[in-house]
């Protein structure tokens, strides 16, 4: 592989890690091809494994090689396979069931769970008030 190849295909897979970043942080879905099928995920946790960009998510809406149950399933997804991916306004989801540790991400960057038992990288601020107006452009007055 050549190094335009190498460097263009980096740059995609740091684009989608920075969508996945901002959605976990906004608790905005994610819309994307994945492995040809259209999906909508809810990022939860983000982070790497074996030197891969992947995100541990739950996908809310779209299709799957799998059927996907009515009310969405959990998904490993490899970010260098997200394709077309855009911040989608919709409601946040992340399952019901929380009964088996995860192992989709090895080293966690970031996760949306606040007492994480995998230690992530970076903490994700409470969205306050404040951190709400300055993300919406309005002021207190």
């Amino acid at each position: 592989m050549n190094s335009l190849n190498q460097t263009t295909r980096e740059t995609v897979q740091t684009r989608n890690y920075d969508l996945f970043e901002q959605a976990i942080r906004m608790r905005k879905q994610i819309v994307c091809m994945y492995d040809g099928y259209p999906r909508e995920f809810c990022p939860i946790i983000l982070g790497h494994s074996q030197g891969q960009e992947k995100a541990l998510t739950y996908q809310v809406g779209g299709k799957s090689r799998s059927s996907l149950p009515r009310f969405g399933n959990w998904r490993c997804v490899f970010l260098s396979k997200v394709h077309d991916a855009r911040l989608h306004d919709g409601p946040w989801r992340v399952g019901s069931r929380h009964t088996q540790p995860q192992g989709c991400v090895e080293i966690v960057d970031l996760d949306v769970n606040p007492s994480s038992p995998y230690r992530p990288k970076r903490r994700i601020r409470p969205a306050g008030p404040a951190a709400r107006r300055r993300r919406n452009g309005t002021r207190r007055r």
